[in-house]
């Protein structure tokens, strides 16, 4: 750890960020948004405006942002006439599609609150959730092609902050927080970028194995768990760093442990559990179980949340079916600081998992020329969404199956069981 003040950490993680993340080039241009929903909670400027004086540091055109408000975001679950909760503000779609078009970047900021729809009737928050994968998938199949250099990130926001460390007062829990984000964002170490170009090289050995293997398939052992996911001729695994179609190399998410790529949309087959919590748009889902038969989710159940889980796997056809598989070992360095981080862009990064709906087009050799429908028929799967949830732990085994159906172990215990 260093003896960086918190807004030395912060220049440095937005530094990191622009350099590492989107590797903006001079000329460019950014537009900054949410992860989730709409614009970036303005209590997140101090992060904002850091990144802001990198970009332009490095020779970005212009850069803007497209700003909200979490409590707006509740209010309107609210108190807003039940007839109306398919308006949307068009226009910032817009925004970030005329930046897209133009091969400019995107970031995306998480650290909504995890409860933010909490109390809020189930059939209210689906409409919310639906309109907005509606009229934001343009943005997200540009994402799942790879069009731009595109990066997500987190800031820590009050709410989340006390969600995760509820002991603490809220000043001391959102500054714990902070130092988690930058601690697992690499941003604590002596040289940040250094570090990542490393972690990048590691992780993208891991892929090259993999990718050398060619497995039909993946078979998962675990306490409530005993599952096989079928991977399609030509699938990609992929690793920390991606590029994009305007040639830019890119680091998509920050922080990264994991290996992914897409399964084979027909050819899921048993039970998962959840070893995680799931915050889904402003909503938790905990304790729950998904079946899948012939690639579709045929039943779900959850002690927290089955019903906003259910709307989950209702919001269309290909929220039936699988879009992605990642492998994560259970020792990274997400997991061993022990605790829940309650928001996907992390605790997906300490536990291996799949994730519902759309596959990444760039997961499969050649996916991002292919229609919609060449795109199924290859195995791979069109959707609003893209949720991924947490499956594996230290009691994971995985193994590798071959075409001739052979087994190798891929992972033991939640470990690698390979060197690379």
């Amino acid at each position: 750890m260093t003896n960086r003040t918190h807004q030395e950490m912060l220049e440095k993680y937005a530094e990191a960020i622009v350099k590492v993340g989107l590797n903006l080039r001079a000329g460019q241009r950014l537009i900054i948004t949410l992860a989730v929903n709409r614009g970036v909670p303005i209590q997140f400027a101090p992060l904002v405006r850091e990144v802001v004086k990198a970009a332009y540091g490095v020779g970005a055109k212009y850069v803007d942002v497209i700003w909200g408000d979490e409590e707006i975001m509740r209010l309107r679950a609210q108190l807003a006439p039940r007839d109306a909760l398919d308006e949307y503000p068009v226009w910032s779609v817009d925004a970030v599609m005329r930046m897209i078009d133009n091969g400019d970047a995107l970031l995306s900021i998480a650290g909504i609150n995890p409860d933010l729809y909490s109390g809020i009737d189930p059939e209210v928050v689906g409409v919310i959730q639906k309109t907005h994968l509606k009229h934001f998938s343009r943005v997200s199949e540009k994402v799942t092609t790879n069009a731009v250099n595109w990066c997500v990130v987190a800031a820590a926001g009050e709410a989340w902050a006390r969600k995760v460390f509820p002991h603490l007062s809220a000043e001391q829990a959102q500054q714990k927080l902070w130092e988690a984000i930058f601690a697992t964002a690499r941003i604590d170490r002596p040289d940040p970028i250094a570090d990542w170009q490393n972690h990048i090289i590691a992780l993208r050995n891991r892929a090259k194995y993999l990718q050398e293997k060619r497995y039909a398939a993946l078979h998962y052992s675990a306490p409530g768990t005993d599952f096989t996911l079928g991977l399609p001729d030509g699938h990609l695994w992929i690793s920390a760093q991606s590029v994009a179609q305007n040639g830019v190399a890119f680091t998509a998410n920050m922080p990264t442990e994991e290996v992914f790529t897409l399964p084979d949309r027909n050819r899921a087959d048993g039970v998962v559990t959840s070893t995680f919590p799931l915050s889904y748009g402003g909503s938790l889902i905990e304790d729950f179980q998904v079946t899948f038969e012939k690639g579709r989710v045929t039943k779900v159940a959850a002690k927290k949340g089955e019903s906003i889980l259910q709307k989950l796997v209702e919001t269309d056809e290909g929220s039936h079916y699988l879009g992605e598989v990642a492998l994560v070992p259970a020792s990274s360095p997400i997991a061993q600081r022990g605790h829940l981080f309650f928001n996907t862009l992390f605790d997906e990064n300490a536990s291996c998992h799949i994730a519902i709906g759309r596959a990444y087009r760039f997961t499969l050799a050649g996916g991002e020329e292919l229609t919609d429908e060449e795109f199924l028929a290859a195995g791979g799967n069109v959707s609003l969404n893209h949720v991924d949830f947490m499956i594996g732990s230290p009691q994971m085994d995985i193994d590798g199956v071959t075409k001739d159906g052979k087994r190798e172990p891929v992972m033991r215990q939640g470990e690698w069981a390979f060197d690379a």
